[in-house]
């Protein structure tokens, strides 16, 4: 046997703080870290395994030997192994090898912090090094001006191994080095202000779509080297696109290699199946109670925001972690000391989450994905709240798409499906998401649940868009859906790239860039976007005509915008609205141009404001509606 030496890389690691839970950059002291030992290169390795009898470092430098390089236990009472081999550097494979104090139990565990892994289905950790030399400074300097409460905030959701494939090479997905190229320069293009990643972290299984993790601190090496997503991340900085990743504290799966019953015991799941099983999705629970994992967890979000610069984390399935009972029978979940179904541990998780990532990076958005009434989400936890910047509003996702799923004929019997979110959107610091769950699972693509026949089907779909990008709250859109792709998604194929050769998808695929420059153009759209008096009724109540109409409003009152929306085929010309004030009405976008794919019914370039009453106002005017459309308009002195 070959003795590693018995170096400690810790030499200012709290251990207290890690047993109290309070140590937020674990990264920099467990896993793999090439270093030099009394002038000699090589790695050292440190690993948390308090059940542990013996751990050794396995890996193709001693033909996984187990007896070769074994670990020293701290004499702290930390739990963790630690040594350094010497000549073992990047590039190396290598695993744990543990025997377990627990019935002599004997696990192969992948490095829970290593940088990088196999390529899937191999399963090894790989030693890697961390020089990327970064070129976002100024991204980094606008970020800290940037506020997402009072910015416009437009991300394009993205699926990276089915977004374009290359299907002259044996239809492979792009790399990260392709996509620095196509997909930002694409997102450039279209004017979102960023995109957003389903998880790019080390996942075993493709039909998970990366939502089973295995590698948390290491980017999928599906699509190239740790540096090349650093790259491409960088990439969208210089472009100034923002990055936002999913991340997955929720649950984690089985695989023998992972972190499941990782030392022998039940260490970073919770022992109990009703808090540390989930039947959904046949996965593990971590256990938020032990201090030890809630570290591992908070540095994971820390590592992304600070070894990768990223500049947000969309939470997943927030409202399972929160929820005792959440998708369990009558005798499958235990209430918490006051009787009650919230995860007292979880939800104690998420707040300690938030304000150390605020803390850390207040330039930063948390984005939660929870669908309950749970409330506060999004406030402050000085305020009582969980500290989110942003949640979904499925609420709005829901009822919009049901409303615009009926032909326009009885829809006036549903206007209030696009009227009640009006009654909550601004308890939360909402986010409109029509993302990835919306077009798979048989639920039909966006384009697919309109009603009518082509001319129809798309005019919904811009109507819809339209109605997104000027209600108030940040905005999500799912790949393909910004050029009404007609299949559901598929995660095994390339988006249908090719339906852009004809008129109605490509005019989609212009309004929604419009969309983004609208928004980002008129303060009023942005500025107020989670706040009550950013936002007013004109009319709600026209049930007979489907018609909507409403005023945004930003910082400056002369800088408010009004739309109004005909939810049916049928054009509606002479049009009475109140509007707050007089001077001209000037219409600055509409949905329906020729260019889009409309029919081009239009109003007249300027509109005189009469000082006649409307809609409880004592100025209104008379306009135009083309059939199945929006047109915003702004007030000119």
């Amino acid at each position: 046997m070959t003795k590693v030496i018995a170096h400690s890389f810790f030499t200012e690691f709290d251990v207290n703080l890690f047993k109290a839970g309070k140590h937020y950059k674990l990264y920099e002291k467990l896993g793999s870290h090439i270093t030099t030992v009394n002038g000699v290169e090589g790695t050292y390795f440190a690993v948390w395994a308090p059940s542990a009898k013996s751990v050794s470092v396995v890996g193709d430098f001693n033909f996984w030997n187990e007896y070769e390089h074994q670990l020293n236990v701290r004499w702290d009472e930390s739990g963790i192994w630690e040594g350094f081999i010497p000549n073992v550097g990047k590039g190396n494979l290598y695993k744990y090898k543990i025997h377990s104090h627990n019935n002599g139990i004997i696990t192969e565990k992948a490095d829970p912090f290593a940088r990088r892994c196999e390529h899937p289905p191999k399963t090894a950790s790989v030693v890697w090094d961390n020089i990327y030399i970064w070129d976002d400074q100024n991204w980094m300097k606008k970020r800290k001006k940037h506020n997402a409460v009072n910015a416009p905030y437009s991300v394009y959701e993205v699926h990276l191994s089915s977004w374009k494939k290359k299907f002259e090479d044996n239809n492979r997905s792009l790399s990260y080095l392709e996509m620095a190229d196509e997909l930002v320069s694409y997102v450039k293009e279209m004017q979102f202000t960023h995109v957003e990643f389903m998880p790019v972290m080390e996942y075993p299984y493709d039909p998970s779509w990366g939502y089973q993790i295995t590698g948390y601190f290491a980017p999928t090496s599906r699509f190239g080297y740790p540096d090349d997503f650093k790259f491409l991340i960088d990439k969208f900085h210089q472009n100034d696109i923002g990055v936002i990743l999913d991340w997955v504290p929720s649950h984690f799966p089985e695989d023998d290699h992972g972190l499941g019953m990782f030392d022998g015991t039940h260490l970073y799941e919770h022992p109990d199946k009703r808090k540390g099983y989930h039947p959904d999705w046949k996965s593990l629970i971590f256990n938020y109670g032990r201090n030890e994992v809630k570290s591992f967890l908070i540095s994971n979000a820390i590592f992304w925001l600070d070894q990768y610069h990223v500049d947000g984390l969309r939470v997943d399935a927030v409202a399972s972690m929160i929820f005792l009972d959440y998708s369990r029978k009558y005798g499958e979940w235990e209430p918490n000391m006051f009787g009650g179904n919230e995860y007292l541990e979880a939800i104690d998780f998420l707040k300690e989450l938030n304000e150390e990532v605020y803390r850390s990076f207040p330039d930063v958005q948390t984005i939660a994905e929870e669908s309950t009434a749970f409330p506060k989400i999004s406030r402050p936890t000085y305020l009582g709240g969980l500290g989110f910047g942003m949640k979904w509003m499925m609420g709005w996702m829901h009822d919009s798409l049901q409303y615009f799923a009926k032909e326009p004929i009885y829809r006036r019997h549903h206007q209030n499906d696009l009227t009640f979110s009006m009654t909550y959107a601004f308890t939360e610091n909402f986010m409109l998401p029509l993302s990835h769950d919306e077009v798979v699972h048989g639920k039909r693509s966006i384009i697919g649940r309109m009603p009518g026949d082509e001319w129809q089907k798309f005019a919904n779909l811009r109507l819809l868009y339209s109605y997104m990008f000027t209600h108030p709250g940040t905005k999500l859109l799912f790949m393909g859906g910004e050029f009404g792709q007609h299949g559901e998604w598929n995660f095994q194929e390339s988006l249908d790239w090719y339906v852009l050769e004809y008129g109605f998808h490509s005019g989609v695929q212009k309004l929604v860039k419009d969309l983004n420059i609208l928004y980002k153009k008129y303060p009023a759209l942005y500025e107020k976007q989670f706040e009550q008096d950013g936002f007013e009724w004109i009319g709600y109540d026209d049930h007979e005509n489907s018609v909507i109409s409403y005023i945004r409003k930003g910082n400056k009152e002369e800088e408010l915008v009004i739309v109004v929306c005909n939810m049916t085929p049928i054009p509606r010309t002479n049009y009475r609205i109140g509007i707050p004030k007089s001077g001209r009405l000037t219409q600055i976008f509409n949905s329906d141009y020729k260019k889009y794919g409309g029919s081009g019914i239009s109003n007249k370039k300027h509109i005189t404001i009469e000082n006649k009453g409307c809609n409880h106002r004592n100025y209104s005017c008379e306009i135009t509606l083309p059939p199945l459309s929006a047109v915003v308009f702004k007030i000119e002195d």
